[in-house]
C-alpha cells in the first residue's frame, strides 16, 4: 500500500496590541501584521485570521485581555486553527497562560524569525549563528515545556536544536552556548585575516545592507553575475555572499550581501548575528537598497538606519539605491528620504539606472582615480610595463624624449610616479 507523504500545513491566526505607543516602530499596526503574514507564509504556516486589540497596556499575564483570549478561543475553533502567532516578543508566563488558555501552540514574532532563519541557514556560520540565537532565546523559556514540547511533533517555530537539546539539563545548554560563541569567535579571526588581506591588496569593501526583500540579491547577481537566491521571500539570504567587482578605473571593489534587516529583529539575534553584520561595520562604503515602490519605504530606512546605529555603522559612508524605480510614484521626494545621502534609482530586475549606480559607487569608493597624463622616458620602459598592467591607459604616443602615457591613477600611483607628470586633467 503507497502512502503519500505531505507537509501538514499549519492554519495560524495573528494576533497584536496596538498601543498607540510614541515609537511606531515598536507597536502593532496592520502593517506589521501584514508583514508578520509574510513571514508566517515564509515560515509554512497559513494564515486564516487576524486580530489587532487597541489597548494602552499589554497584560502582563497573558499579553491580550480576558476578552480577547476568548474572542481568540472561538476564532481557532470556527477557522481551525492550531497555531496562534503574536505580533510581539512573549514572556515564558505569556506563552504558558496563553497555550492553557486557547488548547492551541503559541509562539511569538522572534520565535517565528528564528524558525525561517533555521530554515535558510546554509553555511556552517549561518547554523552557528540559529542555533546561538535560538538557545539563548529558549533558555529562559525551559520551565515548564517539558510535557508541551513531547507533543510539538513539529512545526513552525520548532526547528533548530530540536526538542532533545532542550529536554537536557540547563548546564549542557550553557555549555553549547559556550562552545558556539567560540566556534564564532574563530570566524570572526578568520574574516579579519582576510580584511587584512583585502585591504593589503587595496580591494574596498562595500556591504550592501537594507530592509529584508528589497532586491539587494538581485543587485548583486546584477553586478557580479552571482548566482545568490534571490525570490519574493522574507529573509531569503541569510548567509553573506562576497564578490568582485572590477570598476572601470580597475579598482577592485568586494561586494557583501547581508542579512535582511526587519522592524522587532529580536536583540539576541543581532548579537548572535554580529559576526555577519560586521562586514558593514569594517566596510568603506555601505549602499543601502529600499524598495522605493513600498508605502513604508520611510519606515524601513528608518529601521535600517537603527540598527546600522546599534552596530556601530551609523557614521559609515553610505549610499540608498531606490529598487523598482519604475514603481516609484512621481510624488516621492527621494532626496528627504535618503536622508542628505547620495542616491540612485534602478531596477535591480531589469538592469535600468545600473550605470549611474556604477558612476556614482565609482565617485564614493575610496581611492577614485584621476586622469594624469605621463612623459616615460624610453630608458625607464619597465614603469611603462607596470602602468599597462596596473593602471586603466586611456592614450599612448611615441615622442622624442619617451613614451607619453594618459592614464587613470590612483594617490599611491600618483605619488609613485610624480616625477613623470606632464598634466593632470580635471575632467
Amino acid at each position: 500500500m503507497l502512502y503519500e507523504n505531505k507537509e501538514i500545513i499549519e492554519r495560524a491566526i495573528l494576533c497584536g496590541v496596538h498601543t498607540g505607543a510614541i515609537d511606531v516602530l515598536s507597536d502593532t499596526t496592520e502593517e506589521t501584521i501584514s508583514e508578520l503574514e509574510r513571514l508566517a507564509d515564509t515560515a509554512g504556516a497559513e494564515t486564516v485570521g487576524f486580530m489587532i486589540q487597541n489597548k494602552s497596556q499589554i497584560e502582563k499575564a497573558t499579553y491580550i485581555g480576558e476578552g480577547k483570549i476568548e474572542e481568540l478561543k472561538n476564532a481557532c475553533g470556527e477557522l481551525e486553527a492550531n497555531l496562534v502567532i503574536f505580533d510581539d516578543e512573549l514572556s515564558p508566563m505569556q506563552i504558558r497562560n496563553l497555550e492553557d488558555r486557547l488548547n492551541v501552540r503559541v509562539i511569538d514574532r522572534s520565535m517565528l524569525i528564528l524558525d525561517i532563519f533555521a530554515r535558510h541557514a546554509v553555511t556552517g556560520e549561518g547554523k552557528i549563528q540559529v542555533e546561538l540565537a535560538q538557545l539563548k532565546y529558549l533558555l529562559p523559556r525551559l520551565t515548564g515545556m517539558g510535557s508541551k514540547l513531547s507533543r510539538l511533533g513539529g512545526g513552525v517555530g520548532t526547528r533548530g536544536p530540536g526538542e532533545t537539546k532542550l529536554e537536557t539539563d540547563r548546564r549542557h545548554i550553557y555549555r553549547r552556548i559556550d562552545h558556539l560563541k567560540e566556534e564564532l569567535r574563530e570566524v570572526k579571526k578568520h574574516r579579519e585575516l582576510l580584511r587584512l588581506r583585502r585591504k593589503k591588496e587595496n580591494r574596498y569593501m562595500v556591504a550592501i545592507v537594507g530592509y529584508t526583500n528589497a532586491g539587494k540579491s538581485t543587485l548583486l547577481n546584477h553586478l557580479t553575475g552571482a548566482d545568490v537566491l534571490a525570490q519574493d521571500k522574507l529573509f531569503a539570504t541569510l548567509d553573506p555572499t562576497i564578490r568582485g567587482l572590477t570598476l572601470s578605473d580597475k579598482r577592485e571593489i568586494m561586494l557583501v550581501d547581508t542579512v535582511g534587516f526587519i522592524r522587532k529583529l529580536p536583540h539576541h539575534l543581532v548579537e548572535a548575528f554580529k559576526s555577519t553584520l560586521e562586514e558593514a561595520v569594517y566596510a568603506d562604503l555601505l549602499l543601502i537598497v529600499a524598495d522605493g515602490a513600498d508605502s513604508e519605504v520611510d519606515m524601513h530606512l528608518e529601521i535600517v538606519s537603527r540598527l546600522l546605529s546599534d552596530i556601530g555603522a551609523a557614521d559609515k559612508p553610505k549610499m540608498v539605491v531606490f529598487n523598482k524605480s519604475d514603481l516609484i510614484p512621481e510624488d516621492k521626494n527621494l532626496t528627504v528620504l535618503s536622508g542628505g545621502a547620495p542616491f540612485v534609482e534602478i531596477s535591480a530586475k531589469t538592469g535600468t539606472g545600473i550605470d549611474k549606480l556604477l558612476a556614482l559607487l565609482e565617485d564614493l569608493v575610496p581611492g577614485k582615480k584621476k586622469k594624469i597624463t605621463l612623459l616615460i622616458p624610453y630608458a625607464m620602459g619597465h614603469i611603462v610595463s607596470e602602468l599597462h598592467s596596473n593602471q586603466t591607459i586611456l592614450d599612448e604616443s611615441y615622442e622624442a624624449d619617451g613614451t607619453r602615457i594618459t592614464a587613470l591613477l590612483d594617490a599611491v600611483s600618483y605619488g609613485k610616479y610624480r616625477d613623470y607628470i606632464l598634466e593632470e586633467h580635471n575632467e
